[in-house]
C-alpha cells in the first residue's frame, strides 16, 4: 500500500482515510450469529472458564472486554454481550453467543440468527 504513494502527504491522507473506514466498520457488524451449545465446557481465549449464564460472545478481532449490542434483524430483540473469546471460524458468521444471550434472543430453536451488532 505504501509503495504506491508518491509523497509523505499522500501516505498520511491514505492512512487517515482508510483508518476512518476501518473504525466505522469495526463499530457496526452484520451477518450470522451462532451460539455455544448447552453442553459446551472449556476456557475462553481470554483464559476464563466459559459460563453459559453470562452474556458473552466470541469475535475474531474485537478486543476482550468490548461491549456489543446484538440485535435480531427480524424481531428487533437485542442483548448486550461482552467479548471474551475468539471465533467464530466459519465464513459468514460474525459472532458466537453464549447460551444466555441466545436464549434472550430466542434463537436456540434456530441455531443461527441474522444480526446487527454495534460496539457500545
Amino acid at each position: 500500500m505504501f509503495g504506491r504513494c508518491t509523497s509523505v502527504g499522500l501516505i498520511i491522507a491514505s492512512c487517515a482515510g482508510s483508518g476512518e473506514a476501518a473504525a466505522e466498520s469495526a463499530r457496526k457488524l452484520s451477518g450470522m450469529a451462532s451460539y455455544y451449545g448447552a453442553n459446551y465446557t472449556g476456557r475462553t481465549a481470554r483464559g476464563e472458564r466459559y459460563d453459559p449464564d453470562k452474556f458473552t460472545a466470541a469475535h475474531r478481532t474485537l478486543p476482550f472486554g468490548t461491549r456489543v449490542r446484538v440485535t435480531d434483524t427480524r424481531s428487533q430483540r437485542s442483548v448486550v454481550v461482552v467479548v471474551n473469546d475468539r471465533g467464530p471460524f466459519i465464513k459468514g458468521r460474525v459472532l458466537d453467543l453464549s447460551l444466555a444471550a441466545a436464549k434472550t434472543l430466542r434463537m436456540t430453536d434456530r441455531g443461527l440468527l441474522k444480526v446487527t451488532a454495534v460496539v457500545e
